[in-house]
């Protein structure tokens, strides 16, 4: 193989920086910074235990998985900073799988910070966003499909999310991926029998077997990325945009339904400038609710670039909801811009409290008195995540970019196999691009991953996770 100039540099560099990023002892602090009662530190690596043993004397390895109370002390005056509980998780049963001290000091914004800071006079370093889940996938305690579900699950705002999230840790996915990869694996020994028996008429395994087997393969990555878009909005949160006239009730809905005013309403025309954006569950899914300035004809050059701002949400939604008082039909310009919409649109009957009677229709809401909201709440959950609803637990979904991207590559590298296939290539160079679809499934478990992969999923991980 020929190398680039530098390249077998760059190679040790990079092996040299992740043998020390494995060897240091690391800590930090695994709960959120803040007042409060408790407070996690987290410290892991070989040295744990005798780092540990320089702030708490009486620490004793021997005694693993019981909590013992003792008093945390400076290592370089032996004051004493707080009294705390500890724990001694010996490798490989850790999380990390490596020796792990977890001690729970006193909360607050002083003496968690204090004793992670006796610690690392003692030896330890600052630990890197995710680096405890990357050394678990490092030494074979999860894959990395199951290190990014416990990112989604720390960060998990709805039912739904944290459901998806537990199965993904539950290697539901993993399992998936591997079994997609034993079917090429399959596919790739068919065609080592060609290259190893020649001289058969056909190989001993028959052209049609190979081309069914190709594209029972081929079928199974498009059925995975069926799945892209729902997985990756159920974990991201579908994005619901709220549009309409000036003064139809839009600013209220949006306060309704995300439970406190976080929008200025008020009866004069144009009181929203800009879009703005919370999160709110709509029957354990996460949305992701937008309201947007009134649309209309506007001089006002504020408005103008409001109104510009609120055509590009709407452009990228998953769902628009368009606001119409109650009590009128839709007017022409509104039926032409609910045309335009290439996305889901559900209109919704606003001010319902104004009517006298019960010709409000079909989502009809009042933000006065709640009516007709849990029922909007149903309907966004059902046109955003309805594929979600009839999924089983043994169809996962792919969750990130990431995922799609790799399948997509492999799906690619199937087609070029089944096209040199049937133009008569040599098994030697159509097996290749079996290899390829190959590493790309190893490549979504993390067996075979880039340092620059790993960095960029494990680089959105809180400190101490």
């Amino acid at each position: 193989m020929v190398r680039r100039p530098g390249e077998a540099q760059e190679g040790r560099e990079k092996a040299d920086r992740q043998d020390l990023v494995l060897s240091d002892t690391i800590a930090a602090i695994a709960s959120p910074a803040g007042t409060g009662a408790l407070s996690l530190i987290r410290v892991s690596g070989e040295r744990a235990a005798e780092i540990v043993s320089q702030v708490i004397p009486t620490f004793d390895r021997g005694s693993s998985r019981r909590p013992h109370l003792a008093p945390i002390r400076s290592p370089d005056t032996g004051d004493v900073l707080d009294q705390a509980i500890h724990t001694f998780f010996p490798g490989p049963g850790s999380f990390t799988g490596e020796d792990v001290v977890e001690i729970t000091t006193h909360g607050g914004l002083f003496i968690p910070y204090d004793v992670l800071a006796a610690i690392m006079a003692a030896g330890a370093r600052q630990a890197r966003p995710g680096e405890f889940s990357m050394r678990a996938v490092f030494n074979g305690k999860m894959d990395l499909l199951q290190a990014e579900a416990v990112g989604d699950l720390v960060d998990s705002t709805a039912a739904a999310q944290r459901t998806a999230a537990l199965a993904q840790l539950d290697k539901g996915l993993s399992r998936r991926i591997e079994k997609l990869k034993a079917r090429v694996l399959d596919l790739e020994a068919f065609m080592s029998y060609d290259i190893d028996f020649p001289e058969e008429d056909d190989g001993p395994i028959s052209q049609k077997k190979i081309v069914e087997a190709t594209k029972s393969a081929s079928d199974e990555i498009e059925a995975l990325l069926a799945t892209a878009h729902d997985g990756e909005m159920l974990r991201e949160g579908a994005l619901v945009v709220i549009a309409g006239r000036p003064n139809s009730g839009k600013s209220s809905l949006f306060n309704a339904m995300i439970g406190f005013d976080r929008a200025i309403v008020t009866d004069i025309a144009g009181t929203t400038r800009d879009a703005i954006e919370a999160p709110v569950s709509c029957d354990g899914f996460p949305i992701r609710l937008v309201d947007t300035a009134g649309l209309r004809e506007s001089d006002d050059f504020i408005e103008q670039l409001g109104i510009e701002v609120s055509r590009r949400y709407v452009d990228a939604a998953d769902i628009v909801v368009l606001c119409v008082e109650a009590g009128r039909g839709l007017s022409e310009e509104e039926e032409s811009f609910r045309d335009s919409i290439d996305s889901t649109v559900v209109v919704v009957s606003t001010k319902s409290d104004l009517l006298t009677d019960n010709t409000g229709g079909p989502n009809s809401v009042s933000a006065v008195n709640g009516s007709g909201l849990a029922e909007l709440r149903k309907t966004l959950a059902t046109e955003a995540f309805g594929n979600q609803l009839t999924r089983t637990d043994d169809q996962p979904a792919l969750t990130r970019a990431r995922h799609r991207a790799a399948l997509e590559k492999a799906r690619v590298e199937l087609k070029q196999f089944s096209d040199a296939l049937a133009m008569g290539t040599d098994a030697v160079v159509a097996s290749v691009h079996l290899r390829a679809a190959i590493s790309m499934l190893e490549d979504v478990v993390g067996v075979i991953t880039t340092e620059d992969v790993l960095e960029t999923v494990f680089s959105k991980f809180c400190i101490g996770k």
